[in-house]
């Protein structure tokens, strides 16, 4: 498409649903989406295309083929549809809106955004395309290392191999993520939770937590890291847990990474120093939502901008990893800070407040007796 064609055509909006969520609910939700942006359009000029595929792939792949004809992308469902508008907008400057309607909603929840509440999400979107409101946020960028191989996003199944062609060249990983890079007991979690037939996605992932707790494994991890200061940090880390953080929350509220901020241009490392006894899990699980988690010995915290991750020599098999509520692949994988790389539609409202309470964190960090530079305790 010309400059001149780009300009002659009216401003455009991208949908994307998920269809298949909910036992087929999201499909309902989808129309009503696509009726309340097409009568919103008809108000303030503004076309709009429903690019909803049959899969997570299908539709990042008509987000991508489509781009030169929507000016905005909006994508309808919970964090893991919030990773699909990532990776089809990430690093374009091509603003992405968010109707938070899935199970987990954290990235949302983190943003302040309208969470399961349709008209009032559709209503802030517009109100940010009429008025050119919008925050820019970091995110989390993985690709795969000789050996790393990616799985398929939705299911975690393995890809269908060509032979004498490795996985990881028929395969490599190449995704960004909004929220949480999920490495071990975390990924574990997620996974026995997108398996759950309990009705709520808050229940379902405290259930699977509750379960996983009870037969911890000790993964086995070598790790790279560049950390905030550039100075490098080299270990193994034999741990139950293992995650990469850019946003605070998981698993529909619960605070793993407390001292997260989405524009800081850094990563926050956080993992199990130890496997806990009884008494620090029933510590860990009282902290997991009023923001106290890392005051606890049992985690290590480090802000980063890369990370290589490797199979350490000890330890068990780390389980498939998980970004977002969608199934990444196989370590070893490189974890890079994407500054400020995705720009997201909020109503005026919230873009005209401080997103990150960047001195609320460096009280907690505080308070919770750390080092903010080495993550040590004090």
């Amino acid at each position: 498409m010309t400059e001149s064609e780009r300009s002659e055509r009216r401003t455009t909006v991208g949908l994307v649903g998920n269809p298949t969520s909910d036992k087929g609910r999201g499909a309902k939700i989808d129309a009503q989406v696509l009726d309340l942006l097409h009568e919103a359009g008809q108000i303030h000029d503004f076309d709009v295309v429903d690019l909803t595929g049959q899969s997570f792939d299908d539709s990042l792949n008509r987000a991508r083929e489509h781009a030169h004809e929507y000016d905005y992308l909006v994508v309808v469902g919970g964090d893991g549809m919030i990773a699909l508008g990532a990776n089809a907008v990430g690093c374009s400057g091509k603003p992405l809106g968010i109707v938070a309607i899935g199970s987990g909603n954290d990235f949302a929840r983190g943003l302040r955004l309208p969470v399961n509440r349709i008209e009032t999400a559709v209503e802030g979107i517009v109100g940010a395309i009429v008025r050119g409101s919008h925050i820019d946020v970091d995110m989390g960028r993985v690709t795969s290392l000789e050996g790393g191989y990616a799985v398929n996003p939705s299911t975690g199944s393995e890809y269908e191999m060509s032979e004498g062609v490795s996985a990881t060249q028929a395969f490599p990983i190449d995704r960004y993520y909004a929220g949480m890079l999920s490495c071990g007991i975390d990924a574990s979690i997620n996974d026995r939770a997108n398996h759950s037939h309990l009705p709520n996605g808050s229940l379902r992932y405290f259930a699977a937590v509750l379960v996983e707790l009870t037969q911890m494994k000790r993964y086995g991890y070598h790790v790279k890291a560049t950390l905030a200061d550039g100075s490098t940090d080299e270990r193994d880390i034999i741990s139950p847990l293992l995650t990469v953080a850019n946003s605070r929350h998981i698993g529909g509220g619960i605070e793993v990474s407390p001292y997260s901020c989405f524009s800081d241009g850094l990563l926050d490392l956080v993992w199990m120093d130890h496997v806990p006894n009884f008494h620090e899990c029933t510590v860990a699980i009282s902290n997991a939502y009023n923001g106290r988690l890392l005051a606890s010995q049992v985690f290590g915290w480090k802000r980063i901008r890369e990370i290589e991750i490797t199979r350490a020599e000890e330890g068990d098999e780390p389980p498939i990893l998980m970004a977002d509520g969608e199934y990444i692949g196989h370590l070893p994988v490189r974890v890079v800070a994407e500054d400020r790389a995705l720009r997201v539609l909020v109503p005026p409202a919230v873009a005209a407040q401080e997103v990150d309470a960047k001195e609320r964190v460096a009280e907690a960090i505080a308070r919770d007796g750390r080092d903010p530079v080495t993550g040590v305790f004090l």
